[in-house]
């Protein structure tokens, strides 16, 4: 079910110039960082000062290499929360599982404890973009980069106060049309047996959709496409989806 913030973005995503919001309208510009070196503990002390869930971890030329968030901390050797499998899985898991649980939990290194395979954005992305991958990947908070450079940082708070400086006014031609093919395509796609996807993973703007679910073959992400390329209206397809974990198939 989608939620009311990511909803509302995308039928109200507008400033009062009536142009799409983007990135760069609602980003965050001063970004509480930690570098790459920066312990654990002062990572969760900056996080816990600045009343924050997670920072970006910058490397020696302040490029972006991960995010350390409140769910990298939760299970630490300090307080006594390391991961605890229960018998069965400890028995299944592998070495290299419990190896990785106890350097995650054990390391004072941000390095150790980070999440590498960090999604961004760029100051030109749509409002109702970044809702739609916020949500999609279960994350509070995504960088923005200019080129590979940190300029800033979007947070659901940052959406929610873009929701509220969006204008309440009916849709233009060009939004009833973006609409008109959202519907078109999800009505397709219902009818298809190897269609699973969820409507909050599709968005259209200026008649060009974008696809933001997951896929479990190539075949299903090459249908997914046509699918969408043969509704009239339809300029370009986008394609941003990402395969199914092997774990989960």
């Amino acid at each position: 079910m989608r939620s009311p913030i990511v909803g509302g973005l995308l039928a109200l995503a507008i400033d009062a110039e009536g142009s799409a919001m983007r990135a760069a309208d609602v980003m965050t510009s001063e970004v509480i960082t930690v570098g790459e070196d920066a312990s654990v503990q002062e990572a969760a002390r900056l996080m816990a000062d600045h009343g924050i869930s997670a920072v970006p971890v910058l490397d020696r030329v302040r490029r972006v290499i991960g995010m350390v968030s409140e769910g990298d901390l939760l299970h630490r050797a300090e307080t006594g929360t390391e991961r605890r499998r229960p018998w069965w899985l400890e028995i299944v898991a592998s070495t290299n599982e419990l190896a990785a649980d106890y350097v995650k939990s054990h390391s004072s290194n941000v390095k150790d404890v980070m999440t590498r395979d960090v999604l961004s954005v760029t100051e030109e992305t749509p409002v109702a973009d970044i809702a739609i991958l916020l949500e999609t990947n279960r994350i509070k908070r995504v960088p923005v980069l200019r080129g590979d450079q940190l300029v800033g940082i979007v947070s659901r708070a940052n959406l929610v106060r873009a929701l509220g400086m969006t204008v309440d006014k009916g849709p233009t031609a060009a939004e009833a049309d973006d609409r008109a093919i959202r519907a078109r395509l999800l009505a397709e796609l219902k009818g298809q047996k190897w269609a699973e996807v969820s409507p909050a993973n599709i968005t259209v703007k200026d008649g060009v959709v974008h696809l933001w679910s997951s896929y479990y073959s190539d075949k299903e992400k090459r249908a997914l496409i046509v699918a969408a390329e043969s509704i009239r209206g339809v300029r370009r397809v986008e394609d941003h989806m990402r395969p199914v974990p092997a774990y989960l198939v």
